[in-house]
């Protein structure tokens, strides 16, 4: 069977735009101290501290660590990190309900009485890697 070389070309532009179209968010989270992991999760506005769709994480550099995203669409997005110092996969709380390891978001974003809004840590991704400073508190 010969293929046309139209329709190669046009499979060839369609391959290509799709790979283009999602980019990654490189997290560099500060303030990192020596023990665990960096956990890094990328939410859209309606799973916002829920389940996020995209995740990461990788072992802990004292300093500044960083941990890339890969394959996030063009959108709005907020992006949380936490050090998981005990490796339990989650960040722990005290009884009263807050974070007893250090945790920060995207635009060094705060809540005044508990987290920030999704619109406070937002930040736009296009077709380019973006670079999200996280500075762990």
């Amino acid at each position: 069977m010969v293929v046309p070389c139209k329709a190669v070309l046009a499979a060839a532009l369609l391959l290509a735009s799709t790979l283009a179209q999602a980019a990654g968010i490189e997290v560099r989270v500060s303030a990192v101290g020596p023990k665990g992991k960096v956990n890094v999760a990328v939410c859209d506005r309606e799973r916002f501290l829920k389940e996020c769709a995209y995740s990461a994480s990788v072992a802990a550099t004292p300093g500044t660590t960083t941990v890339t995203v890969p394959n996030v669409p063009p959108g709005t997005w907020a992006v949380l990190a936490f050090q998981d110092e005990n490796g339990n996969g989650k960040l722990d709380r005290n009884l009263l309900g807050i974070p007893s390891e250090n945790y920060g978001f995207s635009r060094d974003a705060a809540g005044r009485f508990g987290p920030p809004t999704f619109e406070q840590a937002a930040i736009e991704v296009g077709e380019e890697t973006v670079v999200a400073p996280i500075r762990l508190h």
